[in-house]
């Protein structure tokens, strides 16, 4: 089997959504990009840097994405990605590079951008409503922090 121009383009969207919905915490939104079944694996950084932490479902994967709500602004920036065919009709695989930036403000005035350097491992299934993603892994290539000269105060994606 080989991806069409569409699959790439709608796998494309698919993680650029999933980028979108993580930084506006619309959770309705991030867990219908997953397969009923779907697993997210993510790291317990600065701990692990690696997949370690298992979710599983969409209601699993949602309670793991709630502890974003602590986390005042983020901004997944897509660094790059490459689909390939999955092993079987209407699967397919994906590399993800992506920068997060992760807001928060340690003192009044004091604001901080801890930055993840980081891949997605992704397989994916094709179902009735588009291509989902069906298992995600999450692996830290390095984590910085930087000082922030100056911020919105909180507003999320440009949400008005």
């Amino acid at each position: 089997m080989t991806l069409t121009t569409g699959d790439r383009v709608e796998l494309g969207d698919l993680v650029a959504r999933y980028a979108l919905y993580t930084d506006r915490r619309d959770l309705d939104g991030l867990v219908s990009l997953f397969t009923e079944d779907g697993v997210l694996v993510l790291p317990e950084p600065p701990h692990t840097l690696g997949p370690v932490r298992t979710a599983t479902g969409r209601a699993e994967i949602r309670a793991a994405m709630a502890r974003l709500a602590d986390i005042p602004v983020t901004l997944h920036a897509l660094a790059g990605q490459v689909f390939d065919a999955g092993p079987g009709a209407g699967t397919a695989t994906g590399h993800i590079a992506c920068v997060a930036h992760h807001l928060t403000e340690r003192a009044p005035g004091e604001v901080s951008d801890l930055v993840w350097h980081l891949r997605y491992t992704d397989s994916y299934r094709r179902d009735d409503d588009g291509w989902r993603i069906r298992h995600r892994a999450l692996r830290i290539d390095w984590i910085e922090t930087r000082p922030v000269r100056r911020w919105n105060g909180g507003e999320r994606g440009g949400r008005s």
